[in-house]
């Protein structure tokens, strides 16, 4: 029924509407008056689309309090315990704000007494891209004096080598002039462990970022550097294939427990097991220096490529090294089922579909007493991490903002287990809320929220075999968070190459509809940075999307 009153009746229905949504619908099409409230009353007769009126002025306001940006990274070590006297790399306030792997350090809260405080996570309108086009056409001045929401952009992973070295000086100015060309707020950089501390324990070479963060200065950008404490897996632009600290890699040839694990054996050397977050196997250190989770995310390494996962395969669970086992085995105990100790042995493979197994399927083991009981210790182990993680960064980084990236995992959203979305440790069926928990923690740390943002390409489509919804995922993520008053970021994950792309970027970081009056704090790309990919064709397009999300221009798009 949502699908065919959005297909053939042109109803901007959310993602996961409930029947007081088509209500709504119905009675706004059959010339009703519609209050957020509820409050419905007959009013003169009007089309079943919304008109132009409704998107201008949207923003309007009397005046706009320029942002500040402050309390920017003043030391930090990569690897380091608290009680370690390891020398740190010193930056100044100018280069704020920074970040750390999936743990982030930015700029504090942006506030602006006209719409709202920007430490609150936006709400989503999820409207298809037809509706996104005919809107795009009616935005004109809709963006003066709207909140300013700062743009990075990411500089290739490449440009630092794995002795530590600025690789092209030169070429790093010219991207520079050229993002400042176009009124970008600052670049995202990322600084890898295995560079950083890669020969030895507590013996730090940070002389290639010192280099980079001089450049950048240089132009009187900002930087978000984000600390990554897990393995590439791939190779950058400049060729360079970043692993893990060579030393940690020697240890683990003595003890691959060290190392998340699925339940053939196979170790995933990208990042380190949270089993050992606890047990000083790192030549006396503990294993809670690593980042969040795997590719900077806060999430188990699940869906890895080398292991043979595509997609829209559900991913494997990861809780079999010897560390994970010996939790599970003792939470079994306290729970009084020992024979609980074990992960589930019909959860398929890495590329299987949820109906093909008998724990994800419909009815499946995942909802049985046992299942409840797994998934409950699984996504545990994700929150203590997080937890204690986070614990350590706001110490280490006292005065800054941290933000936290969580996965956009949307394949098999539709169906009724989540089965990719537990296997990655969320545990977020329909029947549950598997977000709530976790933002509680972040907000316990004053955090600030990180989500993936795709394409129009990436909508719930017929016949999908992967059961997907991007769209819901992003509904129920931003919804949860902005109810948990969290601040949110938003990180591309695909270049914008065209107008459907900026105008649901847009739409995101400042949704008209939202009667609080919320907006994103930061906007970011994670991939190869547009801005230099696309100088010829869609500069005036970048520079128009940078001006709109300053407040300072019209969108003006659509020839």
């Amino acid at each position: 029924m949502l699908a065919g009153l959005r297909q053939h009746g042109n109803f901007p229905l959310p993602a996961r509407a409930d029947m007081n949504d088509v209500l709504a619908a119905l009675a706004r099409a059959a010339g009703w008056t519609v209050h957020p409230d509820g409050t419905t009353f007959l009013s003169s007769p009007q089309p079943s689309l919304p008109p132009p009126a409704q998107f201008q002025g949207a923003f309007q306001a009397t005046s706009l309090e320029t942002p500040v940006f402050t309390n920017s990274l003043n030391s930090y070590a990569i690897g380091t315990p608290i009680d370690s006297q390891a020398s740190a790399l010193q930056t100044d306030d100018s280069l704020s704000p920074s970040s750390l792997d999936s743990v982030v350090v930015a700029e504090q809260s942006i506030k602006n007494e006209s719409y709202g405080n920007s430490s609150s996570a936006n709400s989503l309108n999820c409207m298809g891209s037809d509706q996104l086009l005919r809107a795009s056409a009616v935005w004109a001045g809709d963006f003066t004096k709207t909140p300013y929401i700062p743009v990075y952009a990411s500089l290739s992973m490449g440009i630092i080598n794995c002795y530590c070295q600025l690789v092209d000086p030169e070429a790093v100015r010219a991207e520079l002039r050229h993002l400042k060309s176009l009124n970008v707020d600052g670049v995202v950089v990322d600084c890898w462990w295995g560079i950083v501390e890669a020969w030895t324990p507590q013996k730090y070479e940070w002389s290639g970022y010192r280099d980079l963060f001089g450049i950048i200065k240089e132009f009187k950008l900002k930087v978000q550097v984000v600390l990554s404490f897990h393995g590439s897996g791939e190779c950058g632009s400049g060729g360079v294939l970043i692993a893990l600290p060579r030393w940690v890699i020697e240890i683990a040839q003595e003890n691959q427990d060290i190392f998340f694990t699925d339940r053939e054996g196979r170790r995933n050397t990208e990042c380190l097991s949270w089993g050992i977050d606890k047990e000083r196997v790192l030549r006396g250190r503990t294993g809670i220096e690593v980042g969040l989770g795997a590719s900077g995310e806060l999430r188990y390494p699940s869906c890895p490529e080398k292991m043979g996962w595509r997609y829209p395969g559900i991913g494997e669970f990861q809780c079999y090294d010897r560390y994970m086992q010996k939790n599970l085995r003792q939470s079994a105990l306290t729970r009084g089922h020992l024979f609980w100790a074990r992960g589930p042995d019909n959860a398929g493979y890495y590329n299987s579909r949820s109906h093909e197994t008998g724990f994800f399927c419909d009815g499946g083991d995942y909802d049985s007493y046992y299942g409840r009981f797994f998934l409950n210790w699984y996504s545990g182990i994700l929150i203590d991490h997080v937890d204690q993680v986070l614990s350590l960064a706001t110490l280490a980084f006292d005065g800054a903002a941290i933000v936290v990236k969580i996965p956009s995992i949307y394949w098999w959203y539709r169906t009724a287990s989540h089965a990719a979305e537990l296997t990655a440790g969320f545990y977020n069926p329909t029947n549950r809320d598997g977000y709530s928990p976790v933002f509680r923690m972040l907000k316990k740390h004053s955090i600030i929220l990180k989500v993936v943002c795709y394409g129009p390409e990436f909508t719930v489509q017929e016949n999908d075999e992967a059961f997907a919804d991007p769209e819901g995922l992003t509904w129920q993520v931003m919804n949860a968070a902005w109810d948990h008053g969290l601040s949110v970021s938003v990180e591309s994950a695909l270049p914008c190459l065209d107008v459907d792309m900026y105008s649901r970027i847009l739409d995101t970081a400042k949704p008209r509809n939202d009667p609080d009056r919320h907006h994103l704090s930061f906007f970011a790309y994670r991939q190869r940075t547009p801005f230099l990919l696309q100088r010829d064709v869609c500069f005036s397009e970048l520079e128009t999307f940078v001006k709109c999300m300053h407040g300072e221009a019209t969108q003006n798009f659509v020839d």
